[in-house]
């Protein structure tokens, strides 16, 4: 009786486990770079391979121009949830500086590529509390496209590994030259200088 009662007490135990509802299924989501674009109040995402995104709603406020790390659910065609929208450090490439304004403390590179007109990095580097500067000069005098990317932790105390995100809009390469353009670019890392080949199309 002792086991037959254990018997019907496991079977209902696994019935009321049957019905229970499914878990709901996370939306589809995706994460970009991208660069805001206004039209008149209101905003829209422009990804690195030309779609424009259209948020059903935002509150996201920047200017035009600034790149964002975009976290995004696709719902009708270009339409689009925001389900976040953090700017990141948005730069050019500057023509003058180089050697002078070339700072050299290392990084750690996670990730360096081209998407339309931007060189975009993801880099770690050693951070406490005090901003770092960073900037992507070219060496005019070389006969080759060179960029050199500085790095200043500028007296900023022994800290932690943090990730940094950074998109320096490099179009001003193709002035006078006709596209693909290659080029070099040179990142002190803490294994030595790097130097890394990249097309502009």
């Amino acid at each position: 009786m002792k086991n037959f009662l254990l018997f019907w007490i496991v079977l209902l135990l696994l019935s009321v486990a049957g019905c229970e509802e499914e878990p709901k299924r996370l939306d589809d989501y995706f994460v970009d770079f991208a660069t805001v674009k206004k039209n008149g109040s209101s905003y829209r995402f422009q990804l690195d391979n030309g779609r424009l995104l259209i948020p059903r709603e935002t509150d996201y406020s920047g200017q035009e121009g600034q790149r964002v790390i975009l976290n995004y659910v696709f719902l009708q065609g270009d339409t689009v949830k925001i389900q976040s929208a953090g700017n990141i450090l948005t730069g050019v490439v500057q023509a003058e500086g180089f050697p002078e304004k070339l700072v050299k403390d290392p990084v750690k590179i996670q990730s360096i590529w081209v998407g339309g007109d931007y060189l975009n990095m993801i880099i770690e580097a050693e951070y406490h509390s005090e901003p770092h500067r960073v900037g992507l000069l070219r060496n005019v005098s070389s006969p080759t496209v060179d960029l050199y990317f500085s790095h200043s932790r500028e007296q900023d105390p022994p800290g932690y590994p943090q990730k940094m995100y950074a998109s320096f809009l490099i179009g001003s390469l193709r002035t006078g030259k006709k596209p693909p353009i290659t080029f070099r670019l040179f990142i002190q890392t803490y294994d030595g200088l790097r130097e890394m080949p990249f097309v502009l199309n």
